[in-house]
């Protein structure tokens, strides 16, 4: 299978998400705590008595402002022949996942694509300012929690410009964090680089929390933990990048595993599922594989259909299938994307599973220094 098909076979989106809209072949995707955010925000709004259509028209401008940052990073990717398989916003702005490793100088342009998209933005709306001899005083906190209809687009420009300066800080999970690991990894190892760059993201967060603390500025207590959270999580996928890399899919699969046939029901499969450790069972037909009934798949499907049903109505047959010989470094995003399970396929031929929980075995063996089987 080649890597456009592989890509192709990922489907569902990161755990904690909803689905936004699509833009240029690029789903967006908001996390729990994105939602979250807006809804506390809107609702402090109503409770003050604030002009609530310009303060919803700024949070407008700003979340577009924010996705028009995320476009960038995604369509100089495509430029690059590199597929962004989502982006998930979080408060503090949006995570990219990339269908592959990028390389420095990829990852350089890709991710200041984004801020300078700010820039231009801001550039725009104080040049407009300028030519209608409008006058833009620098904002204070407050005005932008409170705009008002003669502040708006100055605003907008200031907001736009907070974005590229935030963006450009030297700490993951921002763009600066990702130009620095960029050129660190030039000279270092992508892990470490990605260590140093993890940690002044950390750094940042201790010290933006700290001072969130002490000036009673609880929204920036909020920004800190999803920045702290940003740095942990990116540090670790780029440890499992770089434990995983150059290690074929084989080395990590499960050899062992049972399967059920079509004509079965979901009955069996309960019993399957009760009388081993397995979850994600393979179905089916003869020697061909025809389908996947995780165990979340199963449970749905026995509320709704009861347990005479048979698992060839209630199966994914969009399941992600992946060769052995295939990097595992590059099946990690899409295992993340696709579910909890795919199925090791040599050319027709079933030959094993990849789940979440023998993946994360294998990783924590390879940390502590055991070298995979050839």
């Amino acid at each position: 299978m080649d890597r456009s098909n592989l890509s192709n076979k990922a489907h569902g989106g990161t755990a904690g998400t909803v689905p936004f809209f699509t833009l240029f072949g690029t789903p967006l995707r908001l996390h729990f705590s994105f939602i979250l955010l807006v809804t506390v925000v809107i609702v402090k709004d109503l409770a003050g008595h604030q002009t609530t259509s310009t303060y919803t028209l700024f949070l407008v401008a700003m979340l577009a402002s924010v996705m028009l940052h995320e476009v960038a990073h995604a369509l100089v990717a495509k430029r690059l022949h590199v597929r962004t398989l989502e982006v998930v916003m979080f408060p503090i702005g949006g995570l990219p996942r990339m269908e592959r490793m990028l390389k420095p100088g990829e990852e350089i342009w890709i991710s200041i694509a984004g801020p300078l998209v700010n820039a231009l933005i801001a550039a725009g709306l104080f040049t407009y300012l300028a030519n209608s001899h409008q006058s833009t005083p620098f904002p204070k906190p407050s005005d932008l929690m409170q705009p008002n209809d003669v502040n708006l687009l100055g605003l907008i420009a200031f907001g736009n410009l907070l974005l590229v300066g935030m963006n450009l800080l030297p700490a993951f999970p921002m763009d600066g964090g990702r130009i620095l690991r960029a050129l660190l990894s030039y000279i270092r190892p992508e892990d470490e680089a990605t260590r140093i760059s993890a940690w002044m993201g950390r750094m940042l967060a201790i010290s933006m929390g700290l001072y969130g603390l002490l000036a009673s500025q609880f929204m920036l207590v909020f920004f800190a933990l999803f920045v702290y959270l940003g740095a942990a999580m990116e540090f670790a996928a780029a440890l499992g990048r770089s434990l995983t890399h150059g290690i074929p899919v084989r080395a990590a699969m499960m050899t062992e595993f049972h399967t059920l046939e079509h004509g079965k029901t979901i009955r069996d499969a309960a019993n399957m599922l009760l009388a081993t450790s397995q979850q994600d069972f393979p179905i089916m037909h003869g020697e061909q594989v025809v389908g996947l009934l995780g165990r979340n798949l199963l449970l749905k499907a026995l509320a709704a259909e009861g347990p005479d049903a048979y698992v060839a109505g209630v199966m994914d047959r969009d399941f992600l299938s992946i060769e052995p010989g295939n990097d595992l470094a590059e099946v990690l995003p899409l295992m993340a994307q696709a579910g909890r399970c795919a199925l090791v396929m040599d050319g027709e031929k079933l030959v094993g599973l990849l789940t979440t929980e023998n993946l994360s075995e294998f990783l924590l063996l390879r940390r502590f220094g055991m070298e995979p089987a050839s």
